[in-house]
């Protein structure tokens, strides 16, 4: 199945799509007409006080919506995929997550296996083995970031690293020099810890304009992720690409029952 041209392009909102992928039905269409990305940060519980709570996605719908997607016959492509012609006109789709924590690697290696799917990680070089920083300065609950003997592990399975700064930081919200190093170093870094290319990108937060944009062309990197919601058709950026996040599904009367209609199948 080949993506529309980019002169077909049909925004979500157009589409009346849900905010957050959930299951795969409601995007069915929109995924028909380019190359999907999926987004995830953190998987299983929560611990208590998280504030940011739709950062989390149980192990259980993890599995689900990879199996979903391979039944569906999808096939996992890479960032650097998306931008690439389409050589059998299958269903693709790439999954990546944001941040490179622990928690990842302990719930989402079976269900990517399972599916048969590769999948990208942004790691922060700067907090490899340590904390979510920047989270814990604005209240949130802590949790553990892969040290470099985990990163191998999830190399090791298959996987793919990607750069997403060296801390963290708002790019447009620091002096230009300053977002330069942190984007330059978070790729060389990456490299020489693990001796892997590293040729994608992700902005901390979604935050860029066209400086930052430049300054990662500039650096080398050949895609770079965005958290804008939508496919990517032919003739987009490949240092803009956009992705759905992944998460539950609010908790409303109309999904609580369709969750109870469907656990009693």
């Amino acid at each position: 199945m080949n993506p529309a041209p980019a002169s077909a392009e049909t925004s979500a909102s157009k589409r009346a799509l849900p905010h957050y992928y959930t299951s795969l039905k409601p995007f069915a269409d929109e995924f028909a007409s380019g190359w999907p990305m999926l987004t995830y940060h953190k998987l299983g519980p929560r611990p208590a006080r998280v504030r940011l709570k739709g950062l989390y996605v149980s192990e259980a719908l993890f599995g689900r919506q990879m199996r979903e997607l391979a039944l569906a016959g999808y096939r996992s492509l890479l960032p650097g995929d998306v931008v690439g012609p389409s050589s059998d006109g299958s269903r693709r789709i790439a999954i990546t997550f944001d941040d490179g924590f622990e928690n990842v690697l302990r719930h989402s290696l079976e269900p990517l296996r399972e599916a048969q799917f590769q999948a990208v990680q942004f790691l922060v070089p700067g907090r490899i083995g340590g904390t979510n920083a920047w989270e814990e300065a604005e209240g949130e609950a802590t949790e553990r970031l892969m040290d470099a003997l985990q990163i191998r592990e999830w190399l090791a399975a298959g996987h793919v690293i990607g750069a997403h700064t060296c801390t963290h930081p708002h790019l447009t919200r620091i002096p230009l020099a300053e977002a330069r190093e942190e984007i330059r170093s978070s790729r060389s870094r990456l490299e020489d810890l693990f001796g892997v290319p590293v040729r994608d990108f992700c902005y901390p937060y979604g935050d860029y304009n066209p400086a930052v944009r430049d300054l990662v062309q500039e650096a080398g990197f050949l895609t770079a992720c965005t958290t804008e919601a939508g496919v990517n058709r032919v003739g987009v950026d490949p240092l803009q690409l956009r992705r759905f996040t992944a998460r539950y599904a609010s908790r409303n009367w109309k999904n609580l029952l369709r969750w109870l209609s469907s656990a009693v199948r």
